[in-house]
Order: C-alpha cells, then structure tokens, then sequence
C-alpha cells in the first residue's frame, strides 16, 4: 500500500464508521431496540475492516520507485545541514 492509498484507506475508515454509526443509531431508535443497533453498527465494523484492512489493488494506485542497489554508488547520501545558530550555554 503506497502513502496515497494509506490516506485514502483511513478516510473510508472513518467515514464508514460514522455513517454505520449514525444509521445503527437512527434505525435503533425508530425500532426502539438497543441490541439492533448494536448488530448494525458490528455488521458495519466487519464490512468496514474487510474494506480497508486488505491491500486492495486500487489502495496502490501511485507505487514508489525505489533506487536499485546498482546506483547507490552514484547517489550519496545527503548531509545534514549544520546549524547556524549559537550552542546554548549550560549551567
């Protein structure tokens, strides 16, 4: 799963979440049954996992292109940059 299909994944996750929340509470309410609710809102959690958690094909839409170990040598590594400021004084 590349960085896109990540941030896609955790929006479906939670606006699955809300919106089985707000169904399971609203038919709960109008049936007037707290155990409906209860199972609605599990049946959502289930679909809602079995949505996000696999790493579906359209979750790697934009794949990383990774260096070969061939060109490591003509790429080095970057440097940190040192710092301008004043080293502070301890006591």
């Amino acid at each position: 799963m590349d960085w896109q299909g990540q941030k896609l994944a955790e929006q479906l996750m939670q606006t699955m979440l809300v919106a089985f929340a707000l169904v399971a509470f609203l038919i709960g309410y109008w049936i007037g049954s707290f155990q409906m609710m209860l199972l609605i809102y599990a049946g959502g959690v289930v679909l809602t996992t079995l949505v996000t958690v696999p790493n579906w094909p359209f979750f790697n839409r934009h794949p990383l292109k990774w260096l070969d170990p061939s060109e490591v040598d003509r790429h080095p590594r970057p440097q940190p940059v040192k710092s301008k400021k004043k080293p502070i004084k301890q006591k």
